[in-house]
């Protein structure tokens, strides 16, 4: 299905300290907050050193609004993670799970971690609906790591495979696991979707003989390609460094990876994204039509880039896309 939006403007996220059940944004009427980072409940992904450690790990540097933007007000405050050593997952449990569960993927040009509008924002939209969300802090790759762009892979499979070796625990179905990722998040989500079984790292215990494969993906203003009209040159460069080989540039194009029988795809792009123009979705959509892959898209007149899982004005006939995804995903875990 394509939804068409008509009104709206980018959205950006912001700071946030509030209670997990008191979610929103200052887009749609409350009041900004401090951030809610890292939450409650999480988990690192790795004992002891990630693979490919540099010998000086890199510092935490956190920030708490864009310093590249002329807007520093309370609205457009966000927390956006860089200096990652230790990747880990946040947990968010819905006060009733119904078994689904999301990793989600915040994006940032692989340069920083927008985890609020990208990663708390979805728990808080999702929660409600008896998903349980994983906010997956991930390692960025031009911080020192060997291999680089395996790095952000690597983290992800390993996120997967440790949510569903513990999904009792979490009280969720691992047969109801899927991603939503967004813009570079988007990227690592869709090379999730092909690569899932890339042998990025090797097997470090048992919960390496998990599946890393989503139930569903939910890709969101996604970079689906470097190399097709509107691949987006930063993330590209942040991801596979200067002169990547023709072999790595292959691996990380999502878009000519997708084949039949992988998992269904969500859609959401704005016409008017000024980042990563909306070619990337129509590609990857037309692609997976193509392989017959179950697919929907939601193409908004206007929107821009960035708005997250909340950053939509309130009056925006888009506004509630985070409830069609909802829908979209309990239709394949039935």
């Amino acid at each position: 299905m394509i939804g068409a939006g008509l009104l709206g403007l980018a959205g950006t996220a912001r700071a946030q300290s509030q209670p997990q059940s008191q979610a929103g944004s200052q887009t749609q009427g409350r009041e900004p907050r401090l951030t809610r980072w890292p939450p409650r409940e999480s988990f690192r992904l790795w004992p002891g050193l990630p693979p490919g450690a540099p010998a000086r790990l890199p510092a935490a540097a956190p920030s708490m609004n864009n310093s590249q933007s002329a807007d520093v007000s309370p609205r457009n405050l966000e927390r956006w993670d860089r200096g990652i050593a230790h990747p880990h997952v946040g947990v968010f449990r819905p006060s009733r799970p119904d078994g689904r569960a999301v990793l989600a993927i915040p994006g940032g040009g692989y340069s920083f971690i927008g985890l609020e509008n990208e990663g708390i924002d979805v728990a808080d939209a999702l929660n409600p609906r008896g998903i349980t969300v994983f906010v997956l802090c991930y390692r960025l790759p031009g911080e020192g790591w060997a291999n680089r762009a395996d790095v952000p892979l690597q983290d992800a499979q390993r996120a997967m495979r440790l949510i569903r070796a513990r999904a009792r625990d979490f009280r969720i179905d691992p047969a109801k696991l899927g991603l939503c990722g967004f813009s570079s998040g988007g990227h690592l989500g869709a090379m999730l979707t092909v690569g899932h079984d890339d042998a990025v790292y090797a097997p470090i215990d048992l919960a390496d003989r998990q599946s890393a494969r989503p139930a569903f993906s939910g890709l969101i203003y996604p970079v689906v390609s470097f190399r097709t009209a509107g691949g987006n040159s930063r993330s590209a460069g942040n991801l596979l460094g200067p002169n990547p080989t023709p072999a790595v540039s292959a691996r990380y194009d999502a878009l000519v990876r997708i084949r039949a029988g992988m998992s269904p795809m969500f859609f959401l792009h704005a016409i008017d994204d000024p980042i990563i123009p909306v070619t990337q979705t129509l590609t990857g959509l037309e692609t997976a039509r193509r392989f017959k892959i179950p697919v929907e898209a939601h193409l908004p007149e206007r929107g821009g880039h960035g708005f997250g899982a909340k950053g939509l004005p309130k009056d925006h006939p888009n506004t509630k896309w985070m409830d069609w995804f909802a829908d979209w995903t309990a239709m394949h875990t039935k």
